[in-house]
């Protein structure tokens, strides 16, 4: 038999620090935003729980921020030379990869430091951890009352997540959301249409399966963490979640296990190759880019994996859809991979809130939207400009796949990590054939367990 374990697919230039550089054209119009968007940030409003003076003048100052490699990173520092030379501070940039800075946080944060004034993190991650031990400012009345810089711009999913207890903490400014990648060709062989429910979706990988045995009708993550964020979508549109509002674990519901057999079953029913049960996005991406499989639900993030002719043998005939309805409606993940928020201990909070509102304006979100970052305002899809060099079915889909989307794709508790290994379980179980409700009973004991202890 053929085995669904290819090489890794390559990851895509919003995945690592690539550095991306502004033509003169670019930086002279960003000048001008930045002046505008600066002169902005000097209009009175009234603080949050930060104690953030917009009227206080903030030349000489030193903005101390920690940044992750990643091309939002890159971009943003060929800007910040305009942002000193309109307000007259200065911004020291600190960069490190992805786990020197959560170790970093870990021990400055947890000492009280006041040397990080604006920080990168990530909020799936870390915005409950930061928040409940007190480490972000609440920025709440000075983002909501700002008209010009309009909170309300931002998505409603990645703005949920970067708050806490009913505050806003943190800006996002990188996003994904699920997205059905599929193929054209095989759709239109076999004369279906895009699916547009599960149930179709189903039907369609059971049909393309028969036409073409070499072919998985569905490939997906298989990794009982790495599936977690992808699985979510089909959770919530079955219409379960991880945690009830009473804060027990939600993952026994009828919902939840309709869903977990339901992926389960669209991975292993419509193929007859062995599935690799440890894969996580490289490896499915590469099943779909060697022409093995009709579709993928996964992060429309990693596009260009797909579109990318020198890694996908199928660039020509990719195709990109809204997430399909369950018995819920359509309800992927609409997240906020990364945003800034400012360090509570931090002296200098007046200039480290007047840098995140630069550094996530309209303007500059826009033009880091044409490089190909995947901003949070809804204004930015919406702008032709800013999506030209996106495939136009990809911008549709994530235009409805963000007025849909969840602010999560994994339990949002402390310790993360562990969460996904518990709930991932009857993933694995299901995907393998194996006993499906005796899994999601065992899993949801231990998660129940878990979160009166997560909560302590």
């Amino acid at each position: 038999m053929e085995h669904l374990h290819q090489e890794p697919a390559q990851r895509g230039a919003a995945q690592d620090g690539v550095t991306v550089k502004y033509g003169s054209k670019t930086a002279r119009f960003l000048a001008a935003a930045t002046t505008a968007v600066v002169a902005g940030a000097l209009v009175s409003c009234s603080s949050g729980g930060a104690d953030i003076d917009e009227n206080a003048g903030i030349e000489g100052e030193t903005i101390r921020v920690t940044l992750a490699n990643h091309v939002w990173t890159e971009t943003i520092k060929e800007l910040i030379p305009e942002f000193e030379e309109e307000t007259g501070a200065k911004v020291e940039i600190s960069q490190l990869a992805e786990d020197q800075l959560s170790d970093q946080y870990n021990v400055k944060l947890n000492a009280g430091t006041d040397e990080i004034d604006v920080l990168m993190y990530r909020p799936l991650q870390e915005n409950k951890l930061f928040a409940s031990n007190g480490y972000l400012s609440d920025i709440t009345e000075l983002a909501e009352g700002d008209e010009e810089w309009e909170w309300a711009d931002f998505q409603s999913g990645p703005a949920s997540l970067t708050s806490y207890d009913d505050a806003v903490v943190g800006v996002p400014i990188i996003t994904e959301r699920t997205v059905l990648y599929y193929r054209k060709d095989l759709l239109e062989e076999a004369g279906l249409e895009v699916p547009t429910t599960l149930d179709e979706l189903d039907a369609a990988a059971a049909a393309i399966h028969e036409l073409h045995p070499d072919v998985a009708g569905y490939i997906g993550r298989t990794g009982k963490s790495a599936a977690v964020t992808q699985f979510s979508a089909f959770l919530y549109s079955f219409g379960g979640q991880w945690i009830n509002d009473d804060g027990t674990s939600g993952i026994g519901s009828d919902e939840a296990r309709a869903a977990y057999q339901y992926y389960g079953d669209l991975i292993s029913t419509h193929t007859d190759a062995t599935i690799n049960p440890e894969m996580s996005w490289p490896e499915a991406f590469a099943v779909f880019q060697q022409g093995q499989a009709a579709f993928i639900a996964d992060a429309d993030s990693l596009y260009k994996n797909m579109t990318d002719e020198t890694q996908s043998t199928v660039s020509e005939q990719v195709g990109f859809a809204p997430f399909p309805e369950g018995d819920a409606g359509s309800k992927p993940y609409n997240v906020a991979a990364w945003a800034l928020a400012i360090n509570e201990s931090s002296a200098n909070q007046d200039a480290a809130w007047q840098f995140i509102k630069w550094a996530t304006s309209k303007e500059i979100t826009l033009e880091m939207s044409k490089l190909g970052v995947m901003g949070a305002r809804s204004s930015v899809w919406d702008d032709a400009d800013a999506t030209a060099e996106y495939p136009a079915e990809l911008v549709e889909a994530i235009k409805i796949n963000g007025e849909n989307g969840e602010g999560q794709d994994r339990p949002l508790v402390i310790q993360v990590a562990k969460a996904r290994e518990m709930v991932g379980e009857p993933i694995v179980e299901a995907i393998a054939g194996g006993d499906v409700d005796g899994a999601v009973d065992s899993a949801n004991k231990k998660f129940d367990e878990f979160l009166l202890e997560d909560s302590e």
